[in-house]
C-alpha cells in the first residue's frame, strides 16, 4: 500500500514540475514577442544600492521585494514602484531591459530571461571599495551609463581621501570590533573590516587572526577589549531565532560598551556605493571616542 501511495506521489510531483516548466516556457515564448523596452529592474537589495546610483529615477522600472524592509535604504519615492523578485514570471511581467542581480542571486532565473531574450546582468562580490568601483564600472557598461558613474567614482576617492586625512590628525587609532545580531564578527578581508580601515580604525577581530565572516563565539567575544563597539541590523534587521547576541548574556559587555556606534543596516547589505556612508559614520564614532579620551 506504501509504495502505491509512493508512486502516486512521485507521479503527482512530476506532473507539477511539468505543468510549471511548461508555464515557464510559455512565459519566455510570449515575452520572446515583445520587445523589452522598460528601464531597469533591480531584483535583490544588493542591486538596489547599484541600480539606484547609476540609473536615473524614471529609468527605473522596479526595485526589489525587500525595499519596503528596514534594511533597505531607498528613497521614499521608490516604494510606490513595482517589486521585482528573483523569479522569471514576475519579471516577465515587468518587461524591463535590463534585470539587476545581486551576487550568485541570478541562477535559473537569469537563464531564462537569457533564453527570453532580455539582458540580465549579476553583481561580482565585492569585499572592499576596489570591489565596489569595478561593479560600479560593469553596470554602468550594462545600463550605458559611463559619464554618471565617472562623477560617482570620484565622489567615492574624494570622500575616502577626506577619511584619511582625518586619519592623519588623530593622535591613535582605535580597536574597533563589529558585532552582528547573530554573535559573528568579521575580520579581515570583509567589507566590514575595508570600511573600519578607511574610517581610521584597527579591527580588532582581524587583529586577532579572524578572517572573513566569523561565527557566533561567546569565549572570543569575552576576550575582546576593544575601544569602539560597531553593530548593525539589531533594530533594522530581520527577527530570527539566530539572533543569538540580542539575547545571549555573554554579548552583554559589547552591547552595553560605551562607545558603541550602530549602523544602519540599509548601508551596508553588501559591499555597495553607500559602503562609504558606513565609513564615515565609523569615523565620527572614532572622533568622538576621541574627544573622551
Amino acid at each position: 500500500m506504501s509504495s502505491a501511495i509512493t508512486r502516486r506521489a512521485a507521479g503527482f510531483i512530476s506532473a507539477c514540475v511539468s505543468a510549471t516548466a511548461s508555464l515557464a516556457f510559455a512565459g519566455i515564448a510570449q515575452a520572446q514577442e515583445a520587445a523589452p523596452e522598460n528601464g531597469v529592474a533591480s531584483a535583490s537589495l544588493c542591486a538596489d544600492a547599484y541600480v539606484l546610483a547609476l540609473v536615473d529615477d524614471d529609468t527605473i522600472t522596479a526595485l526589489s521585494w525587500q525595499v519596503d524592509q528596514p534594511v533597505s535604504s531607498a528613497p521614499p519615492w521608490s516604494r510606490s514602484r513595482p517589486k521585482a523578485w528573483p523569479d522569471a514570471a514576475r519579471i516577465l511581467a515587468l518587461s524591463p531591459a535590463l534585470s539587476v542581480f545581486g551576487s550568485g542571486e541570478g541562477g535559473r532565473t537569469a537563464r531564462l530571461l537569457d533564453r527570453a531574450g532580455y539582458r540580465t546582468f549579476e553583481l561580482a562580490w565585492a569585499d572592499d571599495f576596489d570591489g565596489v568601483r569595478d561593479n560600479l564600472r560593469a553596470l554602468a557598461a550594462a545600463v550605458q551609463t559611463d559619464h554618471r558613474v565617472d562623477e560617482v567614482i570620484a565622489d567615492l576617492d574624494q570622500r575616502l581621501a577626506a577619511l584619511a586625512g582625518r586619519t592623519a590628525a588623530r593622535s591613535r587609532a582605535p580597536r574597533i570590533a563589529y558585532l552582528s545580531v547573530s554573535g559573528g564578527s568579521a575580520g579581515d578581508g570583509s567589507y566590514v573590516d575595508a570600511a573600519i580601515t578607511a574610517a581610521g580604525g584597527i579591527n580588532a577581530v582581524a587583529e586577532q587572526g579572524a578572517s572573513g565572516w566569523t561565527r557566533s563565539d561567546p569565549e572570543f567575544a569575552l576576550r575582546l577589549d576593544v575601544d569602539i563597539v560597531l553593530t548593525s541590523f539589531f533594530i533594522d534587521g530581520y527577527a530570527s531565532t539566530f539572533n543569538r547576541a540580542s539575547r545571549h548574556r555573554v554579548y552583554r559587555h559589547l552591547l552595553e560598551h560605551p562607545a558603541r556606534a550602530d549602523i544602519p543596516a540599509g548601508l551596508w547589505p553588501c559591499a555597495g556605493p553607500r559602503l562609504i556612508d558606513a565609513a564615515e559614520i565609523i569615523a565620527d564614532a572614532i572622533d568622538t571616542w576621541e574627544r573622551s579620551q
